[in-house]
């Protein structure tokens, strides 16, 4: 299956947090609090994502709240935390959304996503990811972790899949 057949079949976008949707920094305030920044660009284009009509989910190792609050923003149809080794995690994600691994797109930067970037039907990693994730990936992102690579790739998709254009006229673009 070559790149854009692959770009096609996908229906779940599946993102790693610390990395992926952050810059990969955590900040603890005085009180313990742990502090996160998120791209506005790439919240948006998951929105975007789910108004087309597709899923998208969350998938860490980390357990944090302010990631369940950020996807309780975005409307991301499956958070999973905590997950120290995610392949059992995305293996019963398939099973309970009936995907098959071809419809996921992975997107992951560390170590612990390289499994998933070569299990997914589109593996893909931030431009900024460890050598293992980029060599791993069938795309790698031109933009870092937490700096619009989300945005980049949700666009990519949608016009893979002829929904872009309809997604700027949504938007009245």
């Amino acid at each position: 299956m070559d790149f854009s057949d692959r770009c096609r079949r996908i229906r779940f976008l599946l993102l790693d947090v610390d990395g992926v949707l952050t810059d990969g920094g955590i900040t603890y305030a005085d009180d313990g609090r742990e502090i996160k920044t998120f791209n506005v660009r790439d919240g948006l284009a998951l929105k975007l994502w789910i108004q087309a009509g597709r899923q998208a989910g969350i998938l860490s190792g980390r357990t944090s709240e302010v990631v369940k609050r950020r996807a309780a923003e975005l409307k991301v149809t499956a958070l999973i935390q905590g997950a120290d080794d995610k392949r059992p995690a995305f293996e019963t994600l398939l099973r309970e959304h009936k995907l098959d691994a071809s419809e996921v797109c992975y997107v992951g930067d560390d170590l612990p996503d390289v499994p998933l970037i070569r299990r997914a039907g589109l593996g893909v990693s931030v431009a900024d990811a460890c050598e293992e994730a980029r060599q791993a990936a069938r795309y790698v992102t031109r933009a870092a972790g937490g700096r619009g690579a989300v945005r980049e790739l949700v666009q990519l998709l949608l016009e893979s899949q002829g929904l872009w254009q309809a997604t700027l006229e949504r938007l009245g673009v």
